[in-house]
C-alpha cells in the first residue's frame, strides 16, 4: 500500500485538551485527513519546524524526541490519523519566560513532515504555537484520536 501523498492530505491542528502546566501552547494535536479517492498509509514520527513569520522559507527546525512505536496507519478516503506534539512550556504571563533562561519563541504556523508524505504548513485553530528551547516531544502517527 502506498504512503499518502502530500496532496492527498488535509492537516489541521488544535491545542491539546491535556497540555502540561504553563501558559504557552503546551501541546497540540495534528489531524491528517485523507482527501483522495485511494486508501493510503501514514507511518512514523514527524519532523517539526516553526515557520518564522509564518513563512516556510524561514523555518526553524525543532529537535524532536519521538515517543511511542511507529506503526502503519491505513487511511481510507476520508479517514483520519493524529499525532501529538508536546512543547517545552512557556511559564508566567504575557511574554512569559523559559525555565532554561532561553527566550520563548512563538510561531504562527508549524511545518510538519511525515516519512514519504511530504511537509505541511499548519496553523492552530486558536492562537499561535509558543515554545521554549526549540525542542518538542512527538508521538508517532496514530489511528486513534489523541487529546
Amino acid at each position: 500500500m502506498k504512503t499518502c501523498a502530500a496532496t492527498a492530505l488535509n492537516v489541521t491542528a488544535h491545542q491539546a485538551a491535556n497540555p502540561p502546566v504553563g501558559t504557552g501552547t503546551g501541546a497540540a494535536v495534528f489531524e491528517f485527513t485523507n482527501t483522495s479517492k485511494q486508501t493510503c498509509v501514514l507511518q512514523g514520527h514527524p519532523t517539526v519546524a516553526g515557520a518564522g513569520n509564518g513563512s516556510p522559507q524561514h523555518n526553524a527546525p525543532l529537535k524532536v524526541t519521538p515517543t511511542g512505536t511507529a506503526t502503519q496507519v491505513k487511511l481510507a478516503p476520508g479517514g483520519k490519523a493524529w499525532l501529538k506534539l508536546t512543547f517545552v512550556q512557556v511559564q508566567g504571563e504575557a511574554d512569559g519566560y523559559c525555565k532554561s533562561g532561553a527566550t520563548p519563541t512563538t510561531y504562527p504556523t508549524m511545518v510538519i513532515g511525515l516519512p514519504g508524505a511530504g511537509s505541511h504548513q499548519v496553523a492552530l485553530d486558536d492562537g499561535v504555537f509558543a515554545e521554549c528551547d526549540n525542542t518538542v516531544t512527538a508521538t508517532a502517527v496514530s489511528g486513534a484520536a489523541l487529546s
